[in-house]
C-alpha cells in the first residue's frame, strides 16, 4: 500500500502545469480496505492520512456504516468541506468573541490588561483540560456553575479557582474539585492568581466553558485570543484571520517536504538492508536507519522570527508529529514500538518550536497555544495513555524580544542586527511593513538605528520584512540553518526589495536558491483585516543547478461562509529568478544607451490649484488672452484610460516668480491662493522656496519633447499595457510614462506582445489588483527595439496609425467609451470568453474585434521584424529578448549604438548600419549532468542524492549518467539504489532502461 502511496503521488508530480493538486489521495487494496490521505493546502507532496493517522483507513465492512458513506461522498462531491479546520474555525471564533467581551469588562472595572490576559488565558486552559479530561469532565464547569448563585457565592470564586490551580501546578488533591489532579506546571499556573467576577461576566466565563475545547483549532485560536485580550485589537475580532490552509502552503514547503524526502530516504535504505542482508543483523540494521531519522525528526528545531500568537509554529508542530507516527508505524513493523512520553526527548514536542516576539501578550499565547495542540494532538492519536508528569514542561522557547535589532539602551545607541536562537529551519510571516511608512509606524528614532545596523545590506528603500529575509538568508548562507520561507508582501519583486535576494542569488559567496515560490497570493493582513497580496519564497543553498518549483494561481473563487478564498495553482520548475519568475534571467539585463534619454514621468503638481476647467480657463483667457502661452491640457492616468476631465493646467516653468507676476497676474493671483499656503508646509526646501512652479517639472522630459508633434505614453499602474500618442501641447501627469518619440513605428513594437510580455515580466505589480507598473529603467530602457527592413518598419507603421486612430475614432464618436472598458472586452475575445451586456456595448461601440486583429497583426509583423515565429510562448520571446539585450550590450560596448532617436540623443553621429542576424536562438537549457557530487557516506544519504539527481535530470537518465555524478562512484555501486527506489516507486523505470522522477 505505501507502494502504492508513492506510485500515486508520481502521478500526482506528472500532472500538467495548469491543473492544481488534488485534494485527496486515495489508495485502495480492493476488496479490504481504502486509504485516505489529504492535501487541503494545495501544494507540495504532503498528502496526510485523513483524518488522523488511527482512522485514515476505511476496512471494507465499514463501507455499511453511514459515517464513511457521507466521508466518501463528500470525497467525491465536495470536498474541502472535509478540512476540519473549516468547521473548527467557526467554534474558535464564537469562543474568542465571549473572551474579548469579558476582557473588555474586566478592563472597565480597573484591571490591567495583562493580569486580565493571564487570567483568562488559565481559564482557557482549564476548560480545554476538563473537554480532553486531564481533569475530570465537567469539573471545571460545575465549579463555576456552584458559585454562580449569589453574589456571596461568587465572592469565593476566586479563592477556589486558586485553590484549583495551585493543585494543577503542583499536581495532588484539589480541594475546589474534591479530586486528585494531574501535575501541569509549566509556568501557565505558577502565578495562580484569580480575579472576581460579576454576575454578567461569569454568565459569559460559563458560555465560554460550555463549548467543546476539543474543537478548537490552535492553528487560528491564537490569533483570535490576541485580538480578543488586546483592546487595540479587539476591533478586528471580526476580521478575517490567516486560514490554516494559508499557513500549510509556507510551512509544508519549507519545514515538511525536505523532511519527507530524508523519511523516504531511510525507508529506502532500509528497505535495501533488508533486501540485501539476512537474519536478525539485517533487520536490527534495517531498524537502526529508521531510527537515526527518528532521531533526526525529534531534535530538529523550526524557528518563527515573528511568531506573533505561535499560528505557524502550531502547525507545523502538528504535520511534525503526522510524520512522527509514519516513524512510529514502520518501526512498529520491524518490532520496536517508539516512546510518546510527554517532555521526553524521544518525541516531537514544543520544546523543538523556538519563537521571537516583540508584543509579551502575544509571546505568552503562542506558548499557550502550542501546550494546547500538542495535548490535543497526543489525546486525540494516543488518549490519556504515556502522559507523563508534569504535563507542561517550562520549554521557556518563545522569547519576548525584538527580532531584528538591538540597541544598548533606550536611546538606540550601538545598533546591531539582532541574535536568533540556533534552529534547523526558519519560516514565518514578518509584519507588513512599506519602506515609506516605516518612520510613521515604528518611528524615526528605531527607524534610523535598524537602516543604520544593516547598512550595506538592506538597502533603505526596503520594506520592513527584507530585513527578515536577508537575516534568515544569511544564516543558511553561513550554514547555521538549512532553509528558510517567508511569506512576504508582493512588493518583494520590486527592484529595490530585489536587490537584498540578488546577492544572495547571484553572489560570490555560497549561492542560495529559491526552491519554492508563490509571486502572488490573496492574504489578510493580520493587523487590520485589510486585504493585500502576498508572495511565498523559501530558499536553501543552491546545490548544483538549482531547481524550484514556482506556483501561480489560475483562480481565486470566493466560499460562502469561509474566511479565504479557494485558490487553485498551476505548478512550473525551473531556476527562480529574484523576481519570482522562471526562465529568463530579466534581472541581468542591463539599460541600453540606444534607448537613452526617451522616456520619464510626467510633471507632479505638488498643489491643486494649478489645475483649471475649461470653463474656468477660458474667461482667464478671454480677460488676458496672452495667458493661453501658460496654460496647457492636462491628463492623468484616469484621464488616459477612462473618462478624461478635460482640465488644463497653469504652467509658469521656465519663469521666474517676478515674470509670472508681471506677464499673467490674474494667473499669478490664483496660484498664490491656492498653492502657496500648501506649498508653505512643504519640508522640501526646493519646492517650497519654488512655490509658483510644479513641485516636479520634469525638465529633461520636456526638453525631450521639444520640437515633436506628438509623442508616445503609458499609464504607469493599469491593469492593461496600453500605448497611445499625446500630442505635443498636452502636459502629463506624474502617473504616466512620457516617451519622447513620435514614429508609429515604436508605437507597433511598445504594443505588441513582444514588449507588453517584457514590460509584465520586468516591471512590478501594486495593490490588491496586482496591477502591472511600467518601470522605465526596467521596462524600457534594456527592452532591445527589433532591427527591421524598411518594408517591414512601414508595415508596422501602417497597423499602429490604423489601430491609434481607431481608438480616437472611437473614442470621439462615444464619449462614454474607456480603453480600461474597451480592453477588458479585447481580452474576452482573445480568450474566448462570454461577454455580458455591458461588455455587449463596449464591443459596439468600440468594434472591439478590430483592435483586437490589429494587435494580432501588430504581434505577427513585429515577430517577424526580430524574425521570430509569431506564434512564440512567452517564455521563448523573454528568453530571446534576454539574448538580444546581451548581444546589444557587446555591441555597444564596442562603439554600435542603435540610437531609437539619434538626432535628439546623438546629434552629428551617424547610425550605425549592422545586420543582426535573422533569428536569435533560444537557450534551452537541460540540466547539467556534468555537475559531480561527492559520494555520502550514509546509506540514507546516498539514497537522497540518488534520487535527488534523478529528479532534477528532467528527463530520464541511464545508470552510467546517474553514476557519472558523483566523483568515484561506479555504476555498480548505483545500481542497487537505483532498483531500491524503483521498487519504492520513488524513481520510474522507464521501457528504455532510464530512469525518471
Amino acid at each position: 500500500m505505501e507502494a502504492a502511496r508513492e506510485q500515486a503521488l508520481r502521478y500526482v508530480r506528472a500532472l500538467p502545469a495548469a491543473e492544481p493538486r488534488p485534494p485527496f489521495v486515495v489508495v485502495i487494496d480492493v476488496g479490504y480496505c481504502i486509504d485516505l490521505y489529504a492535501n487541503f493546502a494545495g501544494v507540495g507532496e504532503g498528502y496526510v492520512p485523513f483524518p488522523d493517522s488511527s482512522s485514515f483507513r476505511i476496512m471494507l465492512p465499514a463501507l455499511a456504516e453511514e459515517e464513511s458513506q457521507a466521508r466518501l461522498r463528500l470525497l467525491f462531491t465536495d470536498p474541502q468541506q472535509l478540512d476540519p479546520s473549516r468547521r473548527a474555525a467557526q467554534v474558535t471564533r464564537q469562543l474568542a468573541r465571549h473572551l474579548a467581551g469579558l476582557s473588555s469588562q474586566l478592563e472597565r472595572a480597573g484591571y490591567a490588561s495583562d493580569v486580565v490576559a493571564q487570567f483568562l488565558m488559565r481559564c482557557v486552559f482549564t476548560m480545554f483540560a476538563e473537554d480532553v479530561e486531564l481533569i475530570p469532565k465537567k469539573s471545571f464547569t460545575k465549579l463555576l456553575a456552584d458559585y454562580a448563585g449569589s453574589a456571596e457565592e461568587r465572592a469565593n470564586l476566586p479563592a477556589a479557582l486558586q485553590s484549583l490551580w495551585v493543585a494543577m501546578d503542583k499536581g495532588g488533591f484539589s480541594p475546589a474539585l474534591r479530586v486528585h489532579v494531574r501535575q501541569f506546571n509549566g509556568k501557565l499556573f505558577h502565578d495562580a492568581t484569580a480575579l472576581p467576577l460579576t454576575a454578567d461576566q461569569l454568565t459569559l466565563l460559563q458560555q465560554t466553558a460550555a463549548a467543546d475545547w476539543q474543537a478548537v483549532e490552535p492553528a487560528i485560536f491564537g490569533t483570535l485570543l490576541e485580538r480578543a485580550l488586546d483592546p487595540r485589537e479587539r476591533h478586528s475580532l471580526g476580521a478575517h484571520y490567516t486560514p490554516r490552509r494559508y499557513v500549510e502552503r509556507l510551512v509544508l514547503p519549507t519545514v515538511l517536504e525536505p523532511l519527507r524526502r530524508e523519511w523516504a530516504a531511510a525507508q529506502a535504505a532500509s528497505a535495501q538492508l533488508l533486501e540485501t542482508g539476512k537474519g536478525k543483523k539485517s533487520v536490527t540494521e534495517a531498524r537502526e536507519e529508521l531510527l537515526k531519522f527518528l532521531r533526526r525528526l525529534t531534535s530538529v528545531r523550526i524557528l518563527d522570527p515573528a511568531c506573533g500568537s505561535g499560528n505557524f509554529l502550531y502547525v507545523t508542530l502538528e504535520h511534525l508529529k503526522r510524520l512522527e507516527g509514519e516513524v512510529l508505524a514502520a518501526l512498529g513493523q520491524l518490532g520496536q514500538s517508539g516512546r510518546l512520553e510527554l517532555g521526553d526527548g524521544t518525541t516531537v514536542s514544543p520544546r523543538q518550536l523556538l519563537g521571537l516576539e516583540l508584543n509579551p501578550r502575544a509571546a505568552a499565547i503562542a506558548d499557550v497555544v502550542l501546550r494546547i495542540g500538542y495535548l490535543q494532538w497526543h489525546l486525540r492519536t494516543h488518549g490519556l495513555t504515556q502522559l507523563r508528569e508534569p504535563l507542561l514542561d517550562d520549554y521557556q522557547n518563545i522569547r519576548q524580544q525584538d527580532a531584528v535589532l538591538t540597541c544598548d539602551g533606550p536611546d538606540y545607541t550601538s545598533p546591531r542586527p539582532a541574535e536568533w536562537p540556533e534552529a534547523e529551519f526558519i519560516v514565518g510571516n514578518p509584519p507588513f511593513v512599506g519602506a515609506s511608512r516605516m518612520r510613521e509606524a515604528l518611528g524615526d528614532a528605531y527607524t534610523l538605528a535598524l537602516r543604520q545596523a544593516y547598512a550595506g545590506q538592506v538597502p533603505d528603500s526596503a520594506d520592513l520584512v527584507m530585513f527578515w529575509w536577508q537575516r534568515a538568508a544569511a544564516a543558511v548562507q553561513a550554514g547555521c540553518a538549512e532553509r528558510f520561507g517567508f511569506i512576504t508582501t508582493n512588493s518583494l519583486r520590486q527592484t529595490f526589495n530585489r536587490r537584498v535576494m540578488q546577492p544572495f542569488l547571484e553572489g560570490e559567496k555560497p549561492p542560495l536558491a529559491l526552491t519554492f515560490a508563490i509571486p502572488d497570493h490573496p492574504w489578510v493582513d493580520s493587523a487590520d483585516g485589510a486585504a493585500v497580496r502576498v508572495a511565498f519564497t523559501v530558499g536553501e543553498r543552491a546545490n548544483g543547478a538549482p531547481t524550484g518549483q514556482l506556483l501561480r494561481v489560475l483562480s481565486e473563487k470566493a466560499v460562502g461562509g469561509d474566511d479565504a478564498a479557494e485558490v487553485a495553482f498551476g505548478s512550473e520548475e525551473g531556476r527562480i529568478q529574484p523576481d519570482l519568475s522562471i526562465g529568463a534571467e530579466i534581472d541581468r539585463v542591463k539599460s541600453l544607451t540606444a534607448n537613452a534619454a526617451l522616456t520619464s514621468r510626467g510633471v507632479q503638481l505638488y498643489g491643486a490649484g494649478f489645475i483649471l476647467s475649461e470653463a474656468d480657463a477660458t474667461a482667464m483667457v478671454a480677460n488676458m488672452p496672452a495667458a493661453r502661452a501658460v496654460i496647457r491640457p492636462y491628463l492623468n492616468g484616469r484621464d488616459f484610460t477612462g473618462n478624461s476631465r478635460g482640465v488644463v493646467v497653469i504652467d509658469f516653468f521656465g519663469l521666474t516668480e517676478i515674470q509670472a507676476l508681471e506677464q499673467f497676474p490674474n494667473l499669478y493671483q490664483r496660484v498664490v491662493e491656492r498653492v502657496k499656503p500648501e506649498r508653505d508646509r512643504s519640508n522640501e526646501a526646493r519646492v517650497k522656496a519654488n512655490w509658483w512652479l510644479h513641485g516636479r517639472t520634469r525638465d529633461e522630459m520636456r526638453q525631450a519633447i521639444d520640437g515633436l508633434c506628438r509623442y508616445l505614453a503609458t499609464v504607469e499602474t493599469a491593469k492593461h499595457r496600453i500605448f497611445q500618442f499625446l500630442d505635443a501641447s498636452i502636459l502629463p501627469d506624474n502617473k504616466l510614462v512620457a516617451i519622447a518619440l513620435d514614429d508609429a513605428f515604436a508605437l507597433g513594437v511598445l504594443s505588441s506582445r513582444c514588449h507588453t510580455a517584457w514590460a509584465l515580466a520586468s516591471g512590478s505589480h501594486l495593490g490588491v489588483g496586482n496591477d502591472p507598473v511600467y518601470v522605465k529603467t526596467r521596462c524600457f530602457d534594456p527592452f532591445p527595439f527589433p532591427i527591421a527592413t524598411p518594408a517591414q518598419q512601414a508595415h508596422i507603421r501602417e497597423l499602429a496609425e490604423a489601430l491609434d486612430a481607431h481608438r480616437k475614432r472611437q473614442q470621439a464618436h462615444y464619449p462614454n467609451l474607456t480603453l480600461t472598458d474597451l480592453y477588458n472586452v479585447v481580452e474576452k475575445l482573445r480568450a474566448g470568453q462570454p461577454l455580458t451586456a455591458k461588455d455587449q456595448t463596449t464591443h459596439e461601440q468600440g468594434l472591439a474585434a478590430v483592435v483586437l486583429s490589429l494587435h494580432q497583426q501588430l504581434d505577427a509583423a513585429v515577430a517577424a521584424a526580430y524574425g521570430w515565429p509569431a506564434d512564440l510562448p512567452d517564455a521563448d520571446i523573454l528568453t530571446r529578448l534576454v539574448q538580444l539585450n546581451h548581444e546589444r550590450r557587446q555591441e555597444e560596448a564596442a562603439g554600435t549604438v542603435r540610437y531609437l532617436r539619434p538626432s535628439y540623443q546623438a546629434p552629428g553621429q551617424q547610425q550605425a548600419a549592422l545586420v543582426l542576424p535573422t533569428a536569435a536562438s533560444a537557450t534551452t537549457a537541460l540540466t547539467d549532468l556534468a555537475i559531480i557530487h561527492p559520494w555520502p557516506t550514509e546509506l540514507a544519504q546516498q539514497m537522497q542524492a540518488v534520487r535527488a539527481v534523478v529528479a532534477q535530470a528532467g528527463t530520464p537518465v541511464t545508470l552510467a549518467q546517474v553514476a557519472a555524478c558523483f566523483r568515484r562512484t561506479r555504476p555498480e555501486r548505483v545500481q542497487p539504489l537505483l532498483d531500491t527506489l524503483a521498487m519504492l516507486k520513488l524513481v520510474r523505470f522507464t521501457p528504455e532502461g532510464a530512469y525518471a522522477g
